[in-house]
């Protein structure tokens, strides 16, 4: 018998699978693959077919369209400090944002660039107000749930102080279900949530949807960087922003579909 557990993970990885296939660069490959079989029956549909994936992959490299669609994300503002009692806030929940496989230089699990953007920052809010923060991440490949690794970096690098830790969740919306159960249990209904600016909006809804009140803190703007002449070049970073920000759409997009 297949435990809880193993099928959520098995569906964790095939939404991964799918999300990669229906992102680019994957899938402007797939469909230049798409125009060369066309291009055996009508070479001139097919090649055409060839021409838009490789445009589209040119297109989303070049880092002022990538701009566009991060910017897009980045609605709610910075906030500061003093803002977080003024919205009585009750405690800081900071998102995982991706633990990498045991790092051989340090011989532990370390935390993705990402996820270490958002643990140093709930731990300035935190300097700055006292408030007690909750970390949320599971555990994926046999690795230590993400939340521990979070509180290790917390209290060992940062000097801060981790109260909660939520170890059972693989996305954003179990993130909030499973984060909600724990800090309605100790009497908080009023959060700061520590994510990427770019994640803020899917994230803010799925955490008020399970019944918390949120004001949004972002961190890690990446939209409206410095007008640099290399910046006028296509970039494999750019092309990695413009992927992470459709498929950020195409979470807030299935995120709408559930309202329904």
């Amino acid at each position: 018998m297949i435990a809880a557990s193993d099928v959520t993970s098995m569906l964790f990885a095939l939404k991964k699978i799918l999300s990669a296939l229906l992102m680019p660069p994957v899938s402007s490959i797939l469909l230049a693959f798409v125009g060369l079989w066309l291009a055996r029956f009508h070479r001139r549909t097919g090649m055409a077919v060839v021409v838009l994936s490789l445009l589209s992959v040119l297109a989303l490299s070049w880092p002022p369209v990538a701009d566009v669609l991060v910017r897009s994300l980045e609605q709610h503002p910075a906030v500061t400090p003093k803002q977080l009692p003024q919205a009585q806030v009750q405690a800081i929940v900071v998102l995982g944002g991706g633990a990498d496989t045991v790092a051989p230089e340090y011989g532990v699990d370390v935390l993705s660039r990402g996820a270490r953007e958002r643990v140093r920052y709930a731990v300035y809010l935190q300097q700055q107000t006292g408030l007690p923060i909750l970390a949320t991440g599971g555990s994926t490949g046999g690795m230590r749930a993400e939340a521990l690794v979070m509180k290790d970096v917390v209290e060992r690098e940062f000097r801060g102080r981790v109260r909660w830790t939520e170890m059972e969740s693989l996305d954003t919306r179990s993130n909030a279900e499973k984060s909600a159960m724990q800090l309605k249990a100790a009497g908080i209904e009023r959060i700061a949530l520590v994510t990427h600016a770019w994640h803020m909006v899917r994230a803010t809804r799925d955490f008020e949807r399970a019944g918390l009140q949120v004001l949004p803190a972002p961190t890690g703007f990446k939209g409206g960087q410095a007008r640099k002449l290399y910046r006028l070049l296509p970039r494999a970073s750019a092309l990695a922003d413009s992927s992470l920000a459709l498929h950020e759409w195409l979470g807030i997009l299935a995120q709408h579909g559930l309202d329904r």
